[in-house]
């Protein structure tokens, strides 16, 4: 299919038209490798307390749910957006964390409380 329906037709370009300036939004990307399977449990009280952590309102508990093919992901509502979580067991112990908000935080407090919740040694992040 073409790409002219876009505005950015590079595929490997950085940039984005942003299409609602008005709206303020932070997105977040953090990955490691736990010291253990997670759980889970584990997962809905890191969403839970990273909730508290960076300051965003939870309007909903924690939802988790269990692919026997991929492993488990986990969500949260917020009030102003909302994470995403993904946990592998296969081939290698992996996490994935997507924070996405309408309110402004500091990714490397969000960072460090992830490396630290799952006791890995070291994680990748990057803002979007």
């Amino acid at each position: 299919m073409p790409l002219d329906y876009l505005t950015n037709k590079h595929p490997d370009s950085p940039f984005m038209k942003d299409l609602a300036p008005t709206i303020y939004r932070q997105r977040l990307v953090v990955e490691g490798y736990p010291k253990e399977p997670i759980s889970d449990l584990q997962i809905k009280q890191y969403l839970s307390e990273l909730s508290v952590k960076i300051d965003m309102h939870q309007l909903i508990e924690p939802v988790t749910h269990r692919s026997d093919t991929f492993g488990w992901a986990g969500w949260i509502h917020w009030e102003t957006s909302g994470a995403h979580f993904y946990a592998w067991e296969q081939p290698i112990l992996f996490y994935s964390v997507d924070i996405y908000t309408c309110k402004a935080f500091d990714p490397k407090l969000a960072a460090e409380f992830t490396k630290d919740f799952f006791g890995s040694e070291s994680v990748e992040f990057r803002e979007f």
